[in-house]
């Protein structure tokens, strides 16, 4: 008995349920024609001015984020020439590397965008 009700379950697992899930995207999707989105668009243009407005302050944190970065490496390689440890010179390219990127990542990417931060 419980061998028939469990080949049952495999059939309806295998065959039935992708049948009635093939069907569901379609009942979701049959609604949408009749719907009037215009409200939306406020919505969006709330959450455009509201990330435009963002973008200045996420800069501002991140040129603060990249001027703490840049005094504490300066000072580890002080600290490395003053102990004479080797690899002065690749330490201060690598922040001088990090430096003219952050810069030119807050230059270059509102701009990819079509943004301009003032």
């Amino acid at each position: 008995m419980s061998e028939i009700l469990c080949k049952k379950a495999h059939l309806i697992k295998t065959t039935y349920l992708p049948l009635i899930l093939s069907f569901v995207p379609s009942l979701v999707s049959a609604k949408c024609g009749a719907v009037d989105y215009s409200w939306g668009s406020d919505a969006l243009a709330q959450a455009h001015d509201y990330t435009v407005t963002m973008m200045l302050y996420v800069q501002y944190m991140a040129f603060a984020f990249g001027a703490i970065l840049s005094v504490i490496g300066s000072l580890q390689i002080f600290f490395k020439m003053n102990m004479s440890e080797g690899d002065v010179t690749k330490s201060i390219l690598m922040l001088i590397g990090g430096i003219l990127f952050m810069i030119s990542a807050m230059v270059v990417f509102p701009a990819f965008f079509g943004y301009q931060i003032v």
